[in-house]
């Protein structure tokens, strides 16, 4: 009797495998890799909303419980995920810049957002009007971290990669039988892919198409990441990630030709020298219609459990979600209700 069985291995998948570990609770991981957001994602760590100058929901929580999660993996690992990036907001008008000022004199943003502007020195890229810095941010290498620890678990025995079949689970007398394998908890953690799922197909997660293009752009010599209409992410050789789209029809793994026209016409507003495009990529973000994780245990099916809905801010909010959901379980602590699944079981029993 294995103690979980865990669906999917994107960003809340191996935050929740972390979890168990460190609790010594044995656990199996089934993935078929469909589910893309966590490996294409720009894996930025950001704490401030950047259109309103706001705090992000639960930031301070998140941010501190992150960066030691992160560090750990990177040490259990032997790799480097954590790249400690400024992040600076590109003023398009002097308004902008007073709002700046405005936010960093609130308490909850003065850990957050520098109380200055900084002057653009840099001649590839068009910012007459400055930027705002924010503080502690940085970059997680998804993709590394994503095939890392496949790896890893594939050195315990401890990953099947094939898709879950739904058909073959088996809600026993207190515990689930999946093809042979007798687990005492079940926890989805499957992104979008939460759209076949029979158990939790009735929760309001839409999915956010995001694409996203790497260049190659010699001349321009940024070591930070520039927020403008799209981020600029250094990603070191002379390469930047650029993105990304928000689509909400499209619900395909697929770059189209309009999207890569789209954040080129957003890029070329500010940026002054040649470059080459050399990737581009999509993915599917689990985005809820609220705007927060879906996290908890199932109406009916008491050992079944979510961890899903982290939408574009996965690199913060997996490493807070998975503590959550294990002390939920196994310490009847209550979830945050903001994110808790059980405030969509009208839909449930409606279904």
């Amino acid at each position: 009797m294995v103690d979980y069985l865990i669906v999917g291995l994107g960003l809340a998948g191996i935050s929740f495998c972390e979890v168990l570990e460190t609790n010594e609770k044995s656990f199996k991981v089934i993935t078929d890799s469909s589910q893309t957001s966590s490996v294409v994602a720009g894996g930025l760590y950001n704490p401030v909303t950047l259109k309103r100058f706001t705090l992000a929901w639960n930031a301070n929580e998140q941010l501190d419980l992150a960066i030691p999660f992160y560090n750990a993996l990177e040490k259990k690992l032997n790799i480097q995920l954590d790249y400690k990036i400024p992040i600076l907001r590109r003023f398009s008008s002097i308004n902008e810049q007073n709002l700046w000022f405005e936010a960093s004199d609130k308490p909850n943003l003065s850990r957050f957002i520098a109380p200055k502007i900084l002057p653009n020195d840099n001649p590839n890229i068009d910012a007459p009007n400055g930027y705002g810095e924010v503080l502690h941010t940085g970059r997680i290498d998804t993709s590394v971290l994503v095939s890392h620890y496949k790896r890893y678990l594939e050195s315990q025995s401890l990953i099947l990669q094939e898709s879950f079949d739904f058909e073959a689970l088996k809600l026993q007398d207190g515990y689930l039988e999946y093809r042979g394998l007798k687990v005492k908890k079940i926890v989805f953690a499957t992104g979008f892919g939460i759209k076949t799922n029979p158990y939790f197909n009735y929760l309001p997660l839409n999915g956010t198409k995001g694409e996203l293009l790497t260049i190659k752009a010699p001349a321009l010599k940024e070591e930070r990441v520039i927020k403008s209409s799209v981020f600029i992410i250094p990603l070191g050789d002379d390469l930047y990630r650029v993105g990304a789209t928000y689509k909400w029809k499209d619900k395909s793994n697929t770059p189209t030709e309009e999207c890569k026209q789209e954040l080129l016409q957003k890029l070329d507003t500010f940026l002054k020298c040649n470059y080459e495009v050399i990737d581009h990529v999509a993915g599917i973000r689990p985005t809820v219609s609220d705007r927060k994780p879906l996290v908890g245990r199932h109406p009916e099916h008491k050992n079944m459990f979510l961890l899903n809905g982290l939408g574009s801010r996965g690199v913060m909010i997996a490493p807070m979600a998975s503590k959550q959901l294990f002390n939920f379980i196994e310490n009847n602590t209550a979830l945050e209700p903001e994110m808790d699944l059980s405030r969509f079981t009208k839909k449930h029993f409606k279904n």
